[in-house]
């Protein structure tokens, strides 16, 4: 940001003649200043700094440079943003229960496949359960909740049917490989 040269004189000749007043009323004139600003003051100091930023080349060469938005045009939906956001940060449980739920449900298999007891299987059935019928209660708006309940002992009987076939799967032997023979001469 420049400054009138007129006020940089006067500045130079009391710090010539008094330097503990030139300090004081330097002082002074910044706390007036910042408490003086008018908002079109800040809107004019921040353009400038801007400017100068596109002047010295801070804002070339960065990530969509050019490109449109994208996604911008094709919905009206006004949370379009806080979506893209979640997405691209890959944010969990956040949204509306219906949609937290329905993706849940959708990873659910693989959840309870990696765990490992029947007790736990159980137990994490009942709290999705439990988590779909609070959603259905709510009336908060929001989209409907779609996502149906689980019947728990069909579920673990399922996980303990994969749990056999994997195990016996993985105790088969593998085929023995024939044994290479080797030089015998050079054992002699």
């Amino acid at each position: 940001m420049t400054e009138d040269p007129r006020e940089a004189a006067a500045r130079y000749r009391l710090h010539r003649e008094d330097p503990d007043a030139a300090a004081q009323a330097a002082a002074e004139a910044e706390a007036s200043a910042a408490r003086f600003r008018s908002e079109a003051d800040r809107a004019a100091i921040v353009e400038t700094a801007i400017q100068q930023a596109i002047r010295r080349g801070d804002f070339d060469d960065l990530p969509g440079a050019g490109k449109p938005i994208p996604g911008l045009g094709s919905t009206t939906d006004p949370d379009w943003w806080i979506r893209r956001k979640i997405e691209r940060e890959r944010l969990t449980g956040l949204g509306p229960p219906a949609l937290t739920l329905r993706t849940e449900y959708a990873g659910l298999m693989e959840r309870v496949d990696g765990m490992s007891s029947a007790a736990d299987v159980r137990e994490h059935l009942q709290d999705f359960n439990r988590r779909v019928i609070d959603a259905r209660r709510q009336l908060l708006g929001g989209p409907p909740v779609v996502t149906p309940t689980v019947d728990i002992e069909e579920w673990v009987a399922a996980w303990h049917a994969r749990r056999i076939e994997e195990t016996a799967r993985r105790s088969v032997p593998a085929e023995p490989r024939p044994r290479r023979r080797r030089f015998g001469w050079l054992r002699r």
